[in-house]
């Protein structure tokens, strides 16, 4: 998993979930005017001492300063919305504390300090620290459960520290704004989770709830969703996330005996997949395990709530939610069931359009083109689109999509791997090369990652080339 993957799935993978298995500016109270602090004697504004051309002289002053003020810059904008966010999930860390019966740790009032004062060391030096002791269970488990909302705060927090400020509220915005009233966004990346969930909450007009498909498997998650969205979404019980890691485990255990009784037949265990059978109990671990879970859970809540639109951005892929999914701007809208907006070949085109031009915009943008983390989300978001392409049948316009996101980072891991996939099933094994090499010539540090691709490539080449 690249690192622009959610640190979920490494948290359930490493403790939870060892299967052996979130008005700008809460305004700060203003400083009082002199008036207010003067003599309950001195004349008001309102007496005959003060002129109706006095009045109108101050409020031109007023409306001239307001017109020639200038306006907020992008990382005024995203400061303030910080601010907001931390003093919120201060508030909310509280509530919870008091809901569960838990302590807030000193630690985690340090922690916000350091969030809101953009001290970005002294955060992660916290949280590191908070962490380690989580792991060693010196936490304990109803402070535990407070840690989804220092989490999200620490991922609202590195998104802005590491992106431009301009780059990052075009982003939020452009998935925001694709998505239609009601609808619930489940963001994937980082990026594509803590950057809308940002704005979303400081924003002044409709609020979207906002989850993550990379934590449902975890319960002290599923807790926080309910505290927080309990009256607006259905959420899967605990009893439902029993019944996933049940599912899930009977279905493991089948494959892996069908790969043990037919070892010359294709394997049913899927690649990173990690099940065996220990004193006749089956255990199961790692990311590939744990997505499948979440998968089902995604699927129990969206049963949950049959009349409620869905929108998505991955990381991982949800096959089971590809049937009816369609391109919604720079996501997917999951369950789309008219006509209009099903997903047709020409819509795959348009989209396919759609991230060309994304593409040549980011491209031709400074700014955006020296991000890394800009260019590696957006790469990974059009190589999703492309995926749902080829799920389709639409290998056209998912080409166009694929070339848009190694345009936009060559060394975009979903990008390269999938497309090269695609190519070598047609036998086009010098476009997949080239793919290939300018994957390590964008950095040199690249070639550990992708140069047995290439030499597996030249080999294939060899062997299979006509």
């Amino acid at each position: 998993m690249n690192d622009s993957n959610s640190r979920w799935v490494w948290i359930i993978v490493g403790g939870c979930l060892l299967v052996i298995l979130l008005a700008l500016l809460l305004p700060r109270q203003r400083g009082k005017r002199a008036n207010d602090t003067a003599s309950p004697n001195a004349p008001s504004s309102d007496t005959a001492e003060d002129s109706l051309d006095a009045r109108r002289a101050r409020s031109f002053r007023r409306s001239t300063a307001s017109a020639t003020a200038p306006a907020p810059t992008a990382e005024e904008i995203v400061t303030n919305k910080l601010n907001q966010f931390v003093r919120s999930r201060r508030e909310l860390i509280h509530a919870l504390a008091r809901g569960y019966n838990a302590e807030v740790l000193p630690e985690m009032e340090q922690f916000f300090a350091a969030v809101e004062a953009g001290r970005w060391d002294e955060m992660d030096a916290i949280y590191k620290a908070l962490r380690e002791r989580r792991e060693r269970e010196e936490i304990p488990l109803s402070s535990v459960k407070l840690w989804p909302a220092l989490l999200e705060t620490l991922g609202v927090a590195e998104a802005v520290r590491d992106w431009p400020s301009q780059k990052l509220l075009d982003y939020g915005n452009s998935i925001l704004d694709s998505l239609r009233p009601g609808m619930v966004y489940v963001g994937g990346t980082d990026p594509g989770r803590f950057i809308p969930t940002l704005l979303n909450e400081t924003a002044e007009g409709e609020r979207h709830v906002v989850l993550t498909q990379n934590a449902f498997a975890d319960g002290t998650y599923m807790d926080y969703v309910r505290f927080q969205c309990g009256d607006q979404i259905s959420v899967p019980t605990a009893e439902d996330s029993q019944r996933a890691f049940s599912d899930y485990l009977s279905d493991a255990q089948q494959r892996l005996q069908h790969d043990r009784d037919f070892p010359n037949e294709p394997k049913q265990l899927r690649a990173g997949e990690d099940v065996r059978v220990i004193d006749n109990r089956v255990q199961v671990s790692g990311q590939v395990a744990v997505m499948a879970i979440n998968e089902k859970l995604m699927q129990t809540l969206m049963q949950k709530n049959p009349d409620t639109p869905f929108a998505m951005e991955e990381s991982f892929p949800f096959k089971s939610v590809f049937a009816e999914a369609t391109s919604l701007g720079p996501i997917m809208e999951l369950r789309a069931r008219d006509e209009q907006s099903a997903l047709t070949r020409e819509r795959a085109g348009q989209s396919a359009d759609y991230w060309r031009t994304t593409a040549q915009q980011l491209l031709a943008d400074p700014e955006a083109a020296g991000s890394r983390d800009v260019r590696m989300t957006y790469a990974k978001m059009a190589a999703s689109h492309a995926g749902l392409f080829l799920d389709r049948g639409y290998t056209a316009e998912a080409e166009q999509a694929f070339r848009a996101a190694t345009d936009i980072a060559p060394a975009s891991p979903e990008a390269v791997y999938r497309y090269v996939n695609v190519l070598v099933e047609q036998k086009r094994f010098d476009e997949a090369i080239r793919i290939t090499r300018s994957a390590i010539n964008a950095d040199a540090d690249n070639q550990h990652q992708f140069g047995p691709l290439a030499r597996e490539l030249n080999r294939l080449k060899t062997t299979q080339g006509q």
